[in-house]
């Protein structure tokens, strides 16, 4: 029985770092972007710079470790790495429950998005098993005693992991969980569908007794059943707190609002383009890459020129900001605005660009890998 606990808890824990770490590494930009909301609720934004490049090493090192427990090298070495990851993992996900400061921890990207609770509980499990392997740790026998092996194994690893990391960085997630991916269709994607189940809602009261100083909570419902607002002895103080009972139908896309300068809102004209159109996401402009701007301005200019595909680019950055940015880089492409979080979904890169068409993603690239005009024109403009 100990033999099969101990390979149990070994085997469950090492797939799910594993697991876990990959799914991160496909995206981490994503998971750069889910740390600088700890960084934020520490006061630590200090990091928020390197975030990115933390966000790599924590998710190398849930793979790494993870693989050289079910190798069973090192195993005092491993579990101690272990134990400490869980221990600063359970941390992250208590306080963000706790505390409601991080909605979602984003332990499995947004493939598996859990809540706080549903992340701290999947933490103490895992601290658990990690516990009992380290108390085991004596009786995990590697997969061979030949250190040869065990260097060129572990050494694998490291290389295959970051080295998956830094494509998935340069280009794109290999495969997209986000609701931008190729294929979506943006307008249907903020609809609810017809018949669709509603959120619902409570309106919860706090009362008062004037003359006892009981208090109570209520909902709205139970307040009108039983005539409460009948009773003079009871007052509601405070305001009414809203509370969500039944979670109905979860639109893929919510908080995306394209604007100009003034405040107008286009995002229905843009999103609607019948023909052919490129939209540039620069979601920071302070930092994106300016020479990959120039580049895919230039290739803007064309595709106007010769097929009439209107350009925009989208920032959240301010509108004199902005303008500023589209002075000094001469800029043809028209600019409006939108929030960050939304931006940072469609693309993730800095800039980054999306072919749409009657609101349907054609394709979407990396500011490294935006095809020149010829192929872009051969490939979809001249068909």
């Amino acid at each position: 029985m100990q033999k099969i606990a101990l390979n149990f808890s070994r085997w469950f824990v090492g797939v799910l770092f594993i697991f876990s770490g990959l799914i991160k590494l496909n995206d981490p930009l994503g998971f750069g972007y889910k740390l600088q909301e700890y960084f934020e609720v520490f006061h630590i934004t200090f990091l928020s710079n390197w975030a990115t490049g933390i966000a790599i090493i924590l998710c190398v090192l849930e793979v790494y470790l993870g693989a050289l427990l079910l190798f069973g090298f090192w195993r005092n070495q491993v579990t101690k790495g272990l134990l400490g990851l869980i221990i600063f993992f359970t941390f992250l996900t208590f306080v963000s429950a706790a505390f409601k400061v991080v909605t979602s921890c984003g332990c499995f990207g947004d493939a598996i998005p859990l809540t706080p609770w549903q992340s701290f509980g999947k933490d103490l499990i895992l601290l658990v098993l990690i516990v009992y392997l380290f108390v085991k740790r004596e009786k995990i026998q590697p997969l061979t005693q030949h250190s040869g092996w065990q260097s060129g194994l572990s050494t694998a690893v490291l290389v295959a992991s970051v080295t998956f990391g830094m494509f998935t960085y340069n280009y794109l997630p290999i495969i997209d969980f986000l609701p931008y991916k190729v294929g979506s269709n943006i307008p249907e994607s903020m609809k609810i569908p017809p018949g669709a189940p509603q959120d619902e809602f409570l309106i919860m009261y706090q009362l008062k007794n004037k003359a006892t100083g009981e208090a109570k909570t209520m909902s709205d419902k139970d307040y009108m059943k039983q005539e409460v607002w009948k009773d003079d002895n009871w007052e509601v103080v405070g305001t009414p707190e809203k509370k969500l009972i039944k979670k109905g139908y979860d639109v893929k896309i919510k908080d995306l609002v394209i604007t100009d300068a003034s405040g107008t809102d286009y995002t229905k004209e843009l999103i609607e383009n019948p023909y052919y159109n490129l939209v540039v996401v620069a979601y920071d402009l302070k930092h994106t890459d300016e020479k990959a701007i120039a580049e895919i301005n230039a290739l803007a200019l064309n595709a106007t020129e010769q097929f009439n595909v209107r350009t925009v680019l989208l920032t959240s950055n301010s509108a004199q900001e902005a303008q500023a940015f589209s002075k000094r880089m001469k800029l043809f492409m028209e600019v409006f605005y939108a929030d960050a979080v939304p931006l940072k979904s469609m693309v993730r890169a800095n800039p980054g660009v999306m072919l749409l068409k009657n609101g349907t993603i054609v394709n979407k690239w990396h500011y490294h890998t935006v095809p020149s005009f010829e192929k872009l024109s051969a490939q979809y403009l001249s068909k």
